[in-house]
């Protein structure tokens, strides 16, 4: 009889919890204004660290011509420590039906996006129980997918339905009840999509069946068997055909799916051709392909493109770009390692899977062009470098509000210099592939990564990470190059930098190359023979400029 009065008590402090988190999270990073919503997504309170999701068996019904859902999430969790409340989240506008749990309906509190179920007895530290929600709606429809999140329902060239959602950073919650926040993964997961019996329905995983209904529908039954971040989770609906093959890759034989629109199946017979080197690569650099049980999936979508996992959403219209790959292939394929494999816990976070796979792409270059057409590649993309916020997102509010793509091309470029910095391919390399291997199936922080890479070589990385990631500015050396009669002397020093930027480059002069380790003091190098040759600077080997 005395929970109602605990619950408003805790309720209480979670309250004041998040005000005290939203204004350091605001102190911290003052140029951005966050609200209690944002922390209700983007922190772990007590009724969210509580318990951890091992489970989830979804369930949708899909109806094109309402432009509605409806269905059932059932989620098995663990009780970590012991409560009577959890929150979950849910976008506003869904419904929510009901609450199950052992044989009897839960009440429950909505707060926006995010609800807090009420159980009758305290949930006990170990104790494992199952909760089904039963829901309804209309989701929110994505404006600009996949940057702006929610449901596609789209026409395809012949004007028949065509579905897909996308909700990266938006979430999961705008389409299915969850504990929507990265650092819970669930350990596997069902999808089924009840769907019109003339369109098929493609989620990620493995197939496991497909079931007639008298009322005309289908089911689709799809099984993940590994750990996913509830963005991964998708789904697509519409005309498709699907053929397969396989890639004999570093742990045997891997199914290669891909499902297209009927109209497309031999453009993509052909573009897909590409995926078996691109396999090779990445295996190559970062190991073995993460999801091997559940396969590689390549779904046809009405949007650019989406790193679900095991179920890769395609919408590139079979283009390759100026270098001669198909960007989408190869930039979200990666993601199968740097984001959805090694997974953040924080999408303030979110430079750790966009840095990598964005420089996966210059990687692939390499492998088969040569270090050359590598530079080249990483060249373009310094071209779309802004250079006006940190690439770092303030933690515990769900940020989503990169004005730019800095975490893609510098974090690219930041990796390269990293690289450079080392000066030893061999420990380099290594360090890519053991990250993939030492993190595999977890969600990590950046400063997890951070540290792992510093304690793996014999470099103090931390400030050169520090300072792409928290600093806007480029890097600039400010160098002075004077002619005297009998020397020639290079003054120089960091600018635009954090005060312990360590960072070194290097010049040529004629046959001569020397390693530079400036500082925001100036040095001086002596150079001999003051003749007319040119000091070249190494801003193809790391991202800095030179005023």
């Amino acid at each position: 009889m005395t929970q109602p009065c605990k619950l408003k008590f805790q309720l209480k402090i979670v309250i004041l919890f998040y005000l005290f988190c939203c204004i350091h999270a605001y102190s911290l990073a003052q140029r951005f204004e966050f609200t209690r919503s944002d922390s209700l997504r983007g922190h772990l309170n007590a009724f969210r660290s509580c318990f951890d999701v091992k489970f989830y068996d979804l369930g949708i019904h899909v109806d094109p011509l309402m432009k509605s859902i409806s269905g059932s999430n059932q989620i098995l969790m663990e009780a970590v420590t012991d409560f009577s409340s959890i929150q979950l989240d849910l976008f506003s506008n869904m419904v929510i039906d009901s609450i199950v749990y052992a044989g009897q309906e839960l009440p429950y509190t909505r707060e926006g996006n995010a609800f807090y179920v009420h159980f009758p007895d305290i949930i006990q530290a170990g104790q494992q129980l199952n909760i089904r929600i039963h829901y309804h709606g209309a989701p929110i429809v994505a404006e600009h997918p996949p940057w702006e999140g929610g449901f596609i329902w789209a026409k395809d060239s012949l004007g028949r339905d065509w579905m897909a959602v996308s909700c990266e950073g938006t979430g999961a919650s705008l389409w299915w009840p969850n504990k929507d926040h990265l650092s819970d993964e669930p350990d596997s997961m069902v999808v089924t999509l009840e769907i019109p019996g003339h369109l098929m329905g493609v989620s990620n995983g493995r197939l496991l069946d497909t079931v007639s209904l008298a009322n005309g529908n289908r089911r689709w039954i799809w099984r993940i068997s590994y750990p996913i971040n509830n963005y991964n989770i998708t789904l697509n609906i519409g005309y498709y055909s699907n053929f397969r093959d396989s890639y004999k890759g570093l742990e045997g034989n891997l199914d290669l799916d891909y499902w297209v629109l009927d109209y497309n199946f031999e453009k993509a017979r052909e573009q897909f051709r590409q995926v078996q080197p691109m396999l090779e690569c990445y295996e190559h650099y970062f190991g073995p392909y993460p999801f091997r049980r559940d396969g590689y999936k390549l779904v046809e979508a009405p949007y650019w493109g989406m790193e679900h996992q095991s179920g890769i959403a395609y919408g590139n219209n079979y283009q390759d770009n100026e270098f001669g790959f198909d960007y989408i292939i190869i930039h979200e394929s990666a993601h199968e390692y740097w984001g959805n494999s090694v997974s953040v816990s924080d999408h303030g976070d979110m430079w750790v899977h966009e840095s990598f796979a964005t420089y996966a792409e210059s990687l692939f270059m390499e492998y088969f062009h040569g270090t050359h057409a590598a530079i080249e590649y990483l060249e373009m993309q310094k071209e779309s470098i802004n250079n006006q916020q940190p690439i770092q997102g303030p933690l515990e509010v769900n940020y989503n509000n990169w004005p730019d793509a800095d975490m893609y091309y510098k974090g690219s470029w930041m990796l390269h210099s990293l690289r450079h910095t080392i000066n030893n391919d061999s420990v380099w390399f290594s360090v890519l592939k053991n990250l993939c291997r030492e993190f595999k199936y977890q969600t990590i922080t950046g400063s997890d990564l951070i540290e792992y890479v510093n304690a793996n070589t014999e470099y103090d990385l931390e400030p050169i990470f520090d300072n792409y990631l928290n600093n806007a500015k480029a890097p600039v050396l400010k160098a002075i190059d004077k002619r005297k009669k009998t020397a020639r002397v290079l003054k120089y020093k960091w600018k635009n930098v954090l005060e312990d930027f360590n960072m070194p480059v290097e010049v040529r002069y004629g046959q001569d190359n020397y390693r530079l380790f400036p500082t925001i003091k100036k040095q001086i190098l002596k150079l001999p023979d003051p003749d007319n040759e040119e000091v070249a600077y190494s801003t193809e080997l790391f991202y800095f400029y030179v005023r």
